[in-house]
């Protein structure tokens, strides 16, 4: 099934990733032999993946079908929604299309790849549609906490499907204009069969905010503040970056961007004429001669990323930007599923230091969603009126609750997805038709890895018991030459250390010598007696079954 699936004339959506969780977005929409892909962005690693800072969906799938992808359509210019073309682009090599901004954001973080200058990347006008094969797409302009969100309206001969996007209704958005209603609307007059919708907020009530509430809190917040302040929040967040520079502006102090990818944004919203700030930012290596009470710093890091610049600034640890007590740290962002502790880490560093730490929860104000509440999400089933409902960006729960809301919209079939599900929506009831390999990949270092390999498990297995490594030398004769060497990693210190690896080396020594001459001569009955007596002995006096070792070493010639 999977195989022919789109070449039997049906038409299928197919997650690899961005459903059971928030992030890793990849879509796929599979008609006639050809598929559309929607989005393909990254994710970031946290305690159970030891080493890893960005992963991102397993594109196998569609990689192996690359002679029919028509190309890669994005929504917006958000991470998690095209962070991972710079990684995964030469897997594909596909044309991709964006409108303006996303596309200008692209070019520059393609130019750190050495691939960039082949990749095929068309600029689509506000509002403009797009013919790829059996599909046209056309894109409705939303807003959300970026330039130029958009929907896409996915025409097929079986009928309209509305990919939502990341969006909210924003009556004063700041950036942008509002969301394009009657478009959204007409639509829905001319029939849709089935919207595939954002679910990160389906479990809060009401109405997200509007950016222009943000922007007074922020002025209110600042000016009120005695010494030095920093501000984190997303680097993509162009109206906030704004708010922040004029916040800054209105009490008297300058403003500097500290973090690269806050640089990068700058370089392509002025190029979209996107940010009016009132002076030009300052680098972070001006904050050190400008007077405490004179500065804002808006920084990377507002999710606790571990190389990120509030980060390092928390840990006393950036070349060139200090904070001190009676500074202050303004949090102007919401805590994205996975990073509390992380945010929590950095937040406590800075209050060990005596600096002042201000969030969401002391000021309501200083932050909005860039994603629809349940009133939101009601709005546009109404404007819609789709036949089929399609959660998706949002963790299981999120998916349910959204799920009900849409059963409660009156819409007719809903149908709850999970990465590698073949949903068929037409012809006849919708429903999953089969299931595909699906997976995660990580950049480890230089190099992409499977998240699920052996390097990542035994990273994992480290963390948690240690690792014991032991050296067997043997002589001509098979005998024991030597007390075996060990080393326990993680499981002991101090002088018990010590102890612990000589009491460790005797039991392996006698095990080993125990053998028969036979015996002896195996490697493999030596290397496995050593290891089950080395995890044995760790296991009776530890607790632990750390990852065990074994080096075996064979000597010419008897040694005396």
């Amino acid at each position: 099934m999977t195989d022919a699936a789109g070449a039997d004339g049906a038409l299928y959506f197919l997650p690899l990733g961005g459903t059971d969780e928030i992030g890793m977005n990849l879509y796929l929409y599979g008609v006639d032999d050809r598929w559309l892909m929607v989005d393909l962005g990254v994710g970031f690693g946290d305690e159970a993946t030891p080493g890893i800072e960005i992963m991102m969906p397993d594109p196998d799938f569609i990689a192996e079908r690359r002679e029919d992808l028509v190309g890669i359509v994005l929504t917006h210019a958000h991470e998690d929604h095209f962070g991972a073309i710079q990684y995964l682009w030469p897997r594909l090599r596909c044309p991709i299309y964006a409108t303006p901004f996303t596309a200008r954001f692209l070019r520059l973080k393609l130019n750190e790849t050495d691939f960039g200058d082949r990749v095929q990347i068309i600029e689509v006008p506000l509002g403009g549609r797009i013919e790829l094969g059996p599909f046209t797409v056309d894109f409705v302009s939303m807003t959300h906490s970026i330039p130029e969100p958009n929907a896409l309206a996915i025409g097929t001969r079986h009928g309209t499907v509305v990919h939502s996007g990341d969006w909210k209704l924003d009556p004063q958005p700041l950036l942008g204009g509002p969301t394009e209603e009657d478009r959204l609307r007409r639509l829905g007059s001319e029939g849709v069969l089935a919207v595939i919708c954002d679910s990160t907020n389906a479990l809060e009530p009401g109405h997200s905010g509007s950016e222009a509430g943000v922007a007074e809190a922020l002025q209110r917040v600042i000016a009120a503040q005695p010494h030095r302040v920093a501000v984190g929040c997303f680097a993509t967040n162009v109206a906030r970056v704004q708010s922040i520079a004029r916040a800054a502006h209105a009490a008297g102090r300058n403003c500097a961007l500290v973090g690269r990818s806050l640089w990068r944004l700058h370089e392509a919203a002025r190029l979209s004429g996107y940010l009016d700030v009132p002076e030009p930012f300052l680098t972070e290596s001006d904050v050190g001669y400008i007077p405490r009470d004179k500065i804002v710093m808006i920084c990377t890091g507002s999710q606790g990323e571990p190389r990120a610049a509030l980060t390092r600034i928390a840990q006393d640890d950036h070349p060139r930007v200090t904070l001190e007590a009676g500074d202050t740290v303004i949090f102007s962002s919401r805590e994205i599923p996975g990073n509390e502790k992380a945010i929590a880490r950095t937040q406590n560093l800075l209050a060990r230091r005596g600096i002042d730490v201000i969030t969401p929860h002391q000021e309501p104000g200083i932050h909005v969603s860039g994603h629809p509440a349940r009133d939101e999400l009601a709005q546009l089933y109404q404007w819609l009126r789709p036949r089929i409902a399609v959660p998706m960006h949002g963790e299981p729960r999120h998916l349910l609750a959204h799920a009900e809301l849409a059963r409660d919209c009156q819409i007719a079939d809903v149908v709850v997805p999970e990465n590698g599900a073949m949903i068929r929506l037409a012809p006849g009831a919708p429903g999953i038709a089969d299931r595909v390999a699906t997976g995660r990949l990580a950049m480890d270092g230089t190099r992409l890895i499977r998240l699920d390999g052996g390097a990542v498990r035994t990273r994992r297995r480290m963390t948690h018991s240690g690792a014991a490594v032991v050296t067997v030398v043997l002589a001509g004769d098979g005998r024991v030459a030597g007390d075996p060497q060990v080393a326990l990693l993680g499981i002991e210190d101090g002088d018990e250390l010590l102890d612990s690896q000589e009491a460790v080396a005797d039991e392996v020594r006698t095990a080993v010598q125990n053998l028969s001459k036979a015996q002896r001569r195996d490697d493999d009955t030596v290397r496995e007696t050593a290891r089950v007596t080395l995890r044995r002995a760790v296991r009776t006096w530890h607790g632990k079954r750390p990852l065990t070792e074994v080096h075996l070493v064979r000597l010419q010639g008897d040694v005396t």
